[in-house]
C-alpha cells in the first residue's frame, strides 16, 4: 500500500518541481515498478505489451480524434458560436459548468480536453483564475458518472451488483445532484458575478444551442445506436462505437463547414496533440504496472486489499477504503468498479438483503468515484491541467473539499438506505 501511495506522491512532487508531467508520470512508473519488484527485462515487456495492446492503440485513436475534432469546431468557428448561445440563455458563471456537463454526457476517455476550451472561452475578459477554471472543467464535466448508462464503469457495476439498470440509476441520481451542488458551493460561486448578469430563456436561442452541438448529438446517438442495435461491434472492442460516432461527426462538420488542406496540417499536426498523446500513453503504461501481477504471482490489487483486511479495519471502512484507494490508483472509473466491487459485494454474503445491497453500492462506487477524481493519474485531470497550464498538485488539492462533502452525503445516504 505504502510503495503505491508514495509512487502517486512522487508523481505530484516531480510534476511540481519541474513543471512537466510526461516526465513525472514516467519517474512515478519507472519507481513504482522498480520498488514493487519488476526486473528491467518485465519493465520492458509490460510497457511494451500496454502500449501494443488493442485497448490501448484504440484509446491513443479516441484521443486523437477528440482533440481533432475539438480543433475542427474552433476552427470552423462553431464552437465560438457553442458558448455564445448557451451564454444567450444563460449567465457566463452557469455556462461555464453546462459546457463541460453537455460534453460529459459523452463516454470518452479524456472528453475534458474538449471542455476545456468552451469553458476557457466563456471568460472572454480573462478575468477567471486559470485554477478555477481547471477545477470548474474538470468537475462538471464528471457529474453524470454516478448513472448516466452509457458509462462503462456504470454498465460494470450494474453487473456486478445485479441490480436491475433502472435501478441502479435511481439509486445513483441523488450523487449526480449533490455533485452539481458541491461543485457550486465550492467552486462555481467563486466565479466573480457581478457582470455576470443572466439571460432571459429563447427558444430561438435553444435551437441555436442544440443546432452547436449537432456532432455531440451525433456522437452520442451513433453510439448508443451501435450498442443497442449492433452489439457484435462493441464486443470486438469497447471502443469502436466511441471512434464510428466521432469519425461521423467529423465527416457531418467538415460537409457542413469545409475546412482548407492547410487547416487539417496544422489541426493533425500540433504540438499540443503529440504531447498529450504522450502522457496518456505513460497514464496507461503506470495503470498496467497497478494491474499487474508480481514476482510470486499475486495480483498488486489484491495484495492491497488483503493488507487493509488484515489491519483489521471495520467494515463500513472497508467499503470505502477498498474502492477510495482503487480509484485513486487507476483514475478511471472501470477500473475501481473493476478492482473493488467483488470485494466489497462478496463481503455482503450470497443474499443479502436489497436494503444492505442498495446501501453498499452507493458507498463504495461514490467513494472509489471520489478516490478517482482526486487520481493524479485520471487523464481528465492531466489534459485539463495541460490546456490551462495550471498545477496537477495545486488542482488535487483544491478539489478535496467538495470530494469530502461527497463522501459525507454518500455515507448519510448509506446510513438512510440501510
Amino acid at each position: 500500500m505504502a510503495r503505491v501511495l508514495i509512487s502517486l506522491f512522487v508523481i505530484l512532487i516531480i510534476n511540481k518541481i519541474f513543471k512537466k508531467l510526461w516526465f513525472s508520470v514516467l519517474i512515478g512508473t519507472f519507481c513504482l515498478a522498480l520498488w514493487t519488484g519488476h526486473s528491467f527485462q518485465e519493465i520492458y515487456s509490460i510497457s511494451l505489451q500496454k502500449a501494443g495492446s488493442l485497448n490501448n492503440i484504440l484509446l491513443m485513436v479516441i484521443i486523437f480524434q477528440v482533440i481533432w475534432l475539438s480543433s475542427q469546431m474552433s476552427a470552423s468557428g462553431l464552437m465560438r458560436e457553442m458558448v455564445s448561445h448557451v451564454k444567450s440563455i444563460v449567465s457566463k458563471r452557469a455556462s461555464m459548468a453546462i459546457l463541460p456537463a453537455m460534453i460529459g454526457l459523452l463516454p470518452m476517455p479524456g472528453g475534458a480536453i474538449f471542455s476545456a476550451p468552451l469553458v476557457d472561452d466563456c471568460d472572454t475578459d480573462k478575468k477567471v483564475d486559470p485554477l478555477l477554471k481547471t477545477k470548474i472543467n474538470y468537475w462538471f464535466r464528471h457529474v453524470w458518472e454516478y448513472w448516466w448508462p452509457l458509462y462503462p464503469g456504470v454498465l460494470l457495476a450494474v453487473d456486478i451488483t445485479g441490480l436491475p439498470i433502472l435501478t441502479f440509476m435511481v439509486l445513483q441520481l441523488p450523487l449526480s445532484i449533490i455533485s452539481v451542488l458541491a461543485g457550486y458551493l465550492f467552486l462555481l460561486r467563486k466565479v466573480n458575478s457581478r457582470t455576470d448578469k443572466g439571460n432571459n430563456f429563447r427558444m430561438d436561442a435553444l435551437k441555436k444551442v442544440i443546432s452547436s452541438i449537432q456532432p455531440i448529438i451525433i456522437i452520442v446517438s451513433i453510439y448508443t445506436f451501435i450498442k443497442l442495435f449492433f452489439p457484435a461491434i462493441s464486443s470486438i472492442n469497447k471502443y469502436f462505437p466511441m471512434i464510428i460516432g466521432i469519425f461521423f461527426a467529423q465527416i457531418f462538420l467538415q460537409i457542413q463547414r469545409p475546412q482548407s488542406l492547410e487547416v487539417w496540417k496544422k489541426i493533425i499536426f500540433s504540438k499540443k496533440l503529440l504531447t498529450m498523446a504522450l502522457i496518456v500513453l505513460l497514464v496507461r503504461i503506470f495503470g498496467a504496472f497497478i494491474e499487474s501481477r508480481l514476482s510470486n504471482g499475486i495480483l498488486l490489487m489484491d495484495l492491497m486489499r488483503g493488507e487493509l483486511n488484515s489491519w483489521g479495519f471495520p467494515y463500513i471502512l472497508i467499503i470505502m477504503l477498498v474502492p477510495f484507494i482503487s480509484g485513486m490508483t487507476t483514475g478511471v472509473a472501470i477500473g475501481f468498479v473493476g478492482a473493488s466491487f467483488p470485494i466489497v459485494m462478496s463481503l455482503l454474503g450470497d443474499a443479502p438483503a436489497l436494503n444492505e445491497l442498495l446501501a453498499t453500492t452507493v458507498l463504495a462506487y461514490a467513494s472509489g468515484y471520489m478516490g478517482m477524481i482526486l487520481s493524479p493519474v485520471h487523464i481528465c485531470l492531466i489534459v485539463t491541467n495541460e490546456h490551462f497550464k495550471t498545477g496537477l498538485t495545486d488542482s488535487l488539492v483544491r478539489l478535496i473539499k467538495p470530494a469530502l462533502v461527497m463522501l459525507g452525503s454518500a455515507l448519510l445516504y448509506y446510513l438512510i438506505l440501510r
